[in-house]
């Protein structure tokens, strides 16, 4: 329990959404234009060769994305697109996003997100991707 309530707010989103679930994923950090999402590696989680795969990393980068836009456009907000630059295998115990805002406006956001593993040993952290998405504020009274 951190005590921060939007923290406590972001993760009870987070855990409303059932692939969330699925995954694993935790926000460990939220505010102020940032948010990183965790995921433990698993072996269900990998591909054949023994790496991460791409879609786990894509899902990391898309929530962290928008959860970090949240920040500064309010709770109502979608991924309007998002691209993603594999770098390297993901290799090691945790997946870890961080995503800051780049600029954001009245309706919608540019943001960056670094993908990392953490080394088995719990210490080296290892870029394995970037991305960069727009997010909009979404309106709920339109389709």
């Amino acid at each position: 329990m951190t005590g921060d309530p939007a923290l406590e707010l972001a993760r009870k989103v987070l855990d409303s959404q059932p692939f969330s679930r699925l995954v694993g994923a935790r926000v460990t950090a939220f505010g102020e234009g940032r948010a990183v999402l965790e995921v433990d590696v698993r072996p269900d989680l990998l591909q054949q060769n023994g790496f991460l795969h791409g879609g786990v990393l894509s899902y990391a980068a898309d929530n962290a994305l928008t959860f970090a836009a949240g920040t500064a456009l309010g709770p109502a907000v979608l991924t309007a697109g998002f691209s993603i630059q594999y770098m390297r295998p993901a290799i090691g115990r945790t997946l870890v996003a961080r995503a800051s805002v780049v600029h954001a406006g009245r309706r919608q956001a540019v943001v960056r997100c670094d993908l990392l593993t953490v080394g088995e040993d719990g210490g080296e952290e290892t870029l394995c991707a970037v991305a960069q998405g727009t997010v909009l504020a979404a309106d709920p009274t339109r389709d």
